[in-house]
C-alpha cells in the first residue's frame, strides 16, 4: 500500500533520529537513524494506521496535498 499523505520529517536532537510525523492521520508517525530509514518506517505505520482503522470501521482520513500556505 502507498500512502499520499502529506509528511513532515524533521531531526530531533532529544530522540538523536529523524521525526516523520503524518499530520492527515492523527498520532501517525516514527523515526529512524537516517531520513530513509524515517520514510521506511513511516510508511509501514501508515499502512498499519489505514489497515486498523478499516478493521475498527473508521473513517481514513482523505489525502489532502500540498500546504497553501506555510
Amino acid at each position: 500500500m502507498s500512502s499520499n499523505h502529506q509528511l513532515i520529517i524533521y531531526w530531533s536532537d532529544e530522540d538523536q533520529s529523524f521525526i516523520v510525523e503524518v499530520p492527515e492521520l492523527p498520532g501517525c508517525m516514527a523515526n529512524g537513524a537516517t531520513q530513509s530509514e524515517a520514510l521506511a518506517n513511516a510508511q509501514r505505520v501508515i499502512d498499519e494506521w489505514i489497515a486498523t482503522a478499516k478493521e475498527l470501521g473508521r473513517e481514513i482520513p482523505k489525502a489532502k496535498g500540498k500546504l497553501m500556505y506555510a
